[in-house]
């Protein structure tokens, strides 16, 4: 029999969805179709903290026109893999968004009410545009009808690790994706 301490050391199983090589090979795709869309401007990029910010670093650097980097911190997972229904912001931003282009940076887009509530905030400060770039995608889990402008995967409802995202802050430094097995 398992004990709390257990569960706190040791690694529960998972099965590799997303290896490596894919993962580098489809931001750089995706960065390229960036740098010609917003070609003569420079975008904002606002990475939602934390599950972002591996694939944020690596899309940067695949993008090659100038950028701008903001964050935001948005919970709605504290408990392990249980989405609580109030999604928690820290909306402080350095650099003033009005009439500049913006591009909200996930590593994954489940229900959707993250990218809404941000999109919701942003309106306030009037950015020219705001788009959504996002790691993962997981359409059967919008709970309303979403734009998402740049995806890298599309997933099911699988709860994934690795490559920035976590299950209890746990596996975001695993470099490929993978889905959380029962024990």
């Amino acid at each position: 029999m398992s004990s709390a301490r257990d569960y706190q050391t040791k690694p529960r199983p998972f099965e590799l969805l997303l290896a490596q090589d894919e993962i580098a090979r489809r931001i750089g795709e995706l960065g390229q179709q960036i740098t010609r869309d917003y070609q003569g401007r420079t975008p904002v990029l606002i990475g939602v903290l934390k599950g972002c910010v591996i694939f944020l670093a690596d899309l940067m650097r695949a993008i090659k026109i100038p950028v701008e980097v903001e964050f935001i911190s948005a919970e709605s997972y504290r408990v392990g893999a249980r989405q609580e229904e109030e999604i928690k912001l820290d909306r402080r931003f350095t650099n003033a968004l009005r009439g500049r282009h913006v591009l909200i940076v996930e590593g994954v887009v489940d229900s959707g009410r993250t990218v809404i509530t941000i999109n919701q905030e942003l309106a306030a400060v009037e950015p020219a545009s705001v788009e959504v770039v996002t790691l993962i995608d997981k359409p059967a889990s919008h709970r309303r009808k979403l734009d998402l402008k740049y995806v890298c995967f599309t997933l099911g409802n699988e709860f994934v690790i690795g490559f920035g995202l976590d299950n209890t802050q746990r596996y975001r430094n695993l470099p490929f994706i993978g889905r959380m097995l029962e024990d």
